[in-house]
């Protein structure tokens, strides 16, 4: 009777500490030791620097897509380059397009050797284009490098958490499932965090290239219609739509 009521007190004492155990990524961090916090905190870095990246090249990439479209309507409804280029903000991208353009074209006069002044002026232009394009993607290779690289890390980090309790399940000689399945599932902690790392930073990526892009197919229009206007001597421009508002008058005119 009495060996009866010691099995059911042992199986109840066995039960409560069971049920006290917690598993959960903070058990992990401290059952793994300095190998499994130095990966979380590179897998936290790589996060922290990603959104950073991804959030000021928007920043950048929305400021430019916003001259591509009012911007460049002001500049092109001045009555010639100079005036429009005052219109512009400056150190903006298209500023810097205009400001390059003009030096082209300034400096085309000082060769030695004659050179086509359509050949120099592309050229100039599409060096300018080339370095705002640059800077634009400064920064875009570490989020491909983040997002193909960080589910490796987090990877690494399960097969050490994987290791270390198959270590002291040995080491115990404790081997039941309950003793297997707790620290294992604690291990793959370590893959979610680097999906969850790597998954915003492939998007991010594909995105902000693909706006990238859109922002470099605008400024090569732009600077083909700048090209031609500088090499005809302000005789071939892009026709500006005259605003909803204006045209409203001269109708108006043209009745009286």
């Amino acid at each position: 009777m009495f060996d009866v009521l010691i099995l059911q007190e042992a199986a109840a004492d066995a039960s409560t500490a069971a049920a006290k155990t917690v598993f959960g990524p903070m058990q992990m961090l401290e059952e793994g030791g300095v190998v499994t916090w130095t990966i979380a905190a590179i897998l936290a870095i790589m996060s922290i620097v990603s959104w950073y990246i991804m959030l000021t090249k928007l920043f950048e990439q929305q400021k430019v897509l916003g001259q591509s479209k009012d911007a460049v309507k002001s500049f092109w409804s001045a009555p010639n380059v100079r005036d429009g280029a005052n219109k512009l903000e400056k150190n903006s991208a298209f500023r810097q397009l205009v400001d390059d353009g003009l030096r082209a074209d300034a400096e085309h006069g000082h060769f030695t050797d004659q050179l086509d002044s359509h050949e120099w002026m592309h050229s100039s232009l599409r060096r300018s284009q080339d370095a705002i394009n640059a800077k634009l993607g400064t920064g875009l290779a570490f989020l491909a490098t983040v997002g193909s690289t960080s589910p490796f890390v987090g990877l690494l980090g399960t097969v050490i958490g994987i290791t270390g309790a198959l270590v002291k399940i040995a080491a115990t000689g404790n081997a039941d499932i309950a003793s297997i399945a707790g620290p294992v599932g604690e291990a793959l902690y370590m893959t979610a965090f680097g999906l969850i790392v790597a998954v915003p930073a492939v998007m991010g990526y594909n995105w902000l290239q693909r706006r990238n892009k859109l922002i470099a197919e605008r400024m090569s229009r732009f600077c083909d219609d700048l090209h031609g206007d500088l090499m005809s001597g302000g005789k071939i421009r892009p026709q500006v739509k005259a605003p909803a508002g204006a045209a409203k008058p001269a109708a108006a005119t043209a009745k009286a």
